[in-house]
């Protein structure tokens, strides 16, 4: 049973729904105005108060896709970023989060590449009910080390673009041919699932690439993965790759980009319209160079801007992001979406006034923060306006007039303008200097039992 997030009433809400909500729990109370927030349980995410159908333009139409898995690769490409090193016992709580959340595949790490690594994915196989995948080379004994490891899936991969056929590994398009096939025979001998990568794919001579396709489906191959190694991929080239992939093998397609241009993600969905079946994902978007398309915007895509539930407790996305960032010792954006800083954060004054009254109004509508587990926050600074400053010095427990109020928000301008953070500390020592009166206790006594009731 997964968490669904909060719903948003407001004053002309039908009150049969809030009757209706049997185990509602209240989490949150809101400023006035605003309504409340009620926490259910529910077996699939809820979808937003005003769902996709209020919107129009762009989500008019939401139907291209109709289910995406998500295949992780946190622990093993997102270790690859520079600088970063998973312990492991830094591993298997990450990988326990992520089989709570309902991830279908996580990819454990390389079990040949040491000894401590291949105790990691051995325990994360052995510990979580959810796939667990372990990544080889098309040599025995990565191969042997893999399926030792006793993981459910094996994906082995091989260059196939001539640049790393000649340059990286020294071979032939023969020699991949034959290594590629012998090491999918491998798998499937020892009854596991065997995902198959042609690496650098998008660099890929096309005829060559699908004579490779074609030949490790022959042997039973479960998933082929495509892999835009390099991230020289558009969403449109990407589309039309994967169409082509599909026509000539009957396996399930699976998808890896890179964001060297920052469009992973684009990529990855592109993928998935054209008839992919699952995408490789990092939290954080963590990984080799850019690093790969993110979890979180991959999943939050599916489930808001699809409406396909994907079956990921995306309440904890914010939480699962946290202790990535803290573990791979990478900091979060600001700006990063679903998960920075500012993803649900307002200065603006025009944006903050309209985000008070109705969240919508500057929110994409079909995502709220509640969704992923975070907090909207209504940030003060050179941008802020009235409405904003009202709220907060309310929230205080002051009673300002119209007046008191332009003259705090003239503070808080001049204040942020010098680059300087506005802390709610300096937010009361601006209204103590204008005098602005708190409420007395009476007043806020009415207004506690004007929430409870």
């Amino acid at each position: 049973m997964s968490c669904g997030f909060s719903k948003l009433f407001d004053r002309e809400h039908d009150p049969s729904a809030v009757n209706s909500a049997i185990g509602t729990r209240f989490i949150y109370v809101l400023p006035p105005g605003i309504g409340l927030q009620c926490l259910y349980k529910t077996s699939s995410p809820l979808t937003p108060v005003r769902g996709v159908e209020f919107f129009q333009g762009t989500l008019d139409s939401t139907d291209e896709i109709e289910s995406a898995r998500v295949f992780d690769t946190t622990l093993r490409d997102g270790e690859q970023s520079p600088g970063t090193s998973f312990s492991y016992d830094d591993k298997r709580q990450i990988a326990s989060i992520l089989d709570e959340m309902g991830t279908h595949v996580i990819e454990g790490g390389f079990p040949v590449n040491s000894d401590a690594e291949f105790e990691a994915v051995r325990d994360i196989a052995s510990s979580t009910s959810t796939t667990t995948c372990g990544l080889a080379r098309v040599v025995d004994k990565d191969i042997e080390a893999a399926l030792d490891s006793g993981v459910e899936m094996v994906h082995t991969f091989v260059s196939t673009s001539d640049v790393q056929i000649e340059d990286s590994m020294h071979a032939t398009r023969e020699d991949v041919r034959e290594r590629a096939v012998e090491s999918v025979e491998r798998v499937k001998e020892a009854g596991v699932t065997c995902m198959f990568s042609p690496m650098d794919a998008t660099r890929t001579d096309e005829a060559f690439l699908v004579d490779v396709v074609e030949a490790v489906s022959e042997v039973g191959v479960d998933w082929i993965n495509v892999p835009d190694t390099c991230g020289v991929a558009t969403p449109g080239r990407f589309r039309e790759l994967i169409a082509k992939v599909g026509d000539h093998t009957d396996a399930r397609i699976d998808v890896h980009t890179h964001d060297d241009f920052g469009l992973a993600t684009a990529n990855a969905l592109a993928g998935i319209e054209a008839g992919a079946d699952q995408a490789q994902v990092s939290v954080n978007s963590i990984g080799e160079r850019a690093g790969n398309a993110a979890y979180e915007e991959f999943v939050m895509s599916v489930e808001s801007l699809y409406q396909t539930d994907t079956g990921i407790d995306t309440t904890r996305i914010t939480e699962l992001s946290e202790i990535v960032a803290d573990k791979s010792g990478m900091d979060t954006p600001g700006n990063k979406p679903v998960v920075g800083d500012n993803a649900f954060s307002h200065e603006s004054g025009i944006h903050a006034a309209g985000v008070i009254e109705n969240s919508d109004t500057f929110e994409p509508g079909v995502m709220t923060p509640e969704m992923v587990g975070a907090q909207r926050r209504l940030v003060m600074g050179k941008h802020t306006g009235t409405h904003s400053v009202r709220e907060r010095l309310e929230e205080r427990g002051f009673d300002p007039s119209d007046e008191e109020v332009r003259a705090v928000t003239r503070r808080v301008k001049d204040y942020g303008a010098e680059k300087r953070r506005v802390t709610v500390g300096d937010l009361e020592r601006f209204a103590e200097e204008a005098e602005v009166p708190r409420r007395t206790e009476d007043e806020s006594e009415r207004e506690r039992e004007e929430v409870r009731a």
